[in-house]
């Protein structure tokens, strides 16, 4: 399965709210990837088994359930999440790429590649689209969740 969509970070016409800056943006994405447990709703705990440069290797655990994963940090760009398959978990990528169109207008586009198929069940995309729904709604919470960071002080 492949899904991508973009998320508006900083709302400009809205002058109550604080604009993040990209470097802001960045490390709370970087915030995300070291300490999920901030931002995944679930996760137990996040165990950094190695870091080389800007690959960390991650144990992630939900319960009796572990995740395996690898993340690549392109700085102030993008950050790339990989999942093997197990039984546990359908594998594959998420890309989180910052997108500055214009100064303050931040985004973040958000790109799966899964193991999932499209349609799960024969003539029943409602499997798909249920994932792709809650991927959107966990996108959108870790945009919130930078935002309140931002605003409180604690991203730069």
């Amino acid at each position: 399965m492949q899904y991508e969509h973009l998320i508006e970070v900083n709302d400009l016409l809205n002058p109550l709210t604080l604009a993040l800056t990209r470097e802001q943006l960045w490390q709370g994405l970087v915030l995300r990837a070291e300490q999920p447990e901030m931002f995944v709703l679930g996760l137990d705990e996040c165990i950094i088994h190695k870091r080389v440069g800007a690959t960390l290797e991650r144990e992630l655990r939900f319960g009796q359930a572990t995740i395996l994963d690898r993340v690549v940090l392109t700085p102030l760009q993008s950050v790339r999440y990989e999942t093997a398959a197990t039984d546990e978990h359908a594998g594959g990528t998420l890309t989180m790429t910052i997108e500055e169109p214009s100064e303050h207008r931040l985004f973040v586009r958000f790109t799966y590649s899964t193991t999932l198929s499209e349609v799960q069940t024969p003539g029943d995309p409602r499997y798909s689209e249920f994932v792709k729904s809650a991927y959107r709604e966990a996108d959108l919470d870790t945009v919130r969740r930078i935002r309140e960071l931002g605003e409180g002080g604690r991203l730069g």
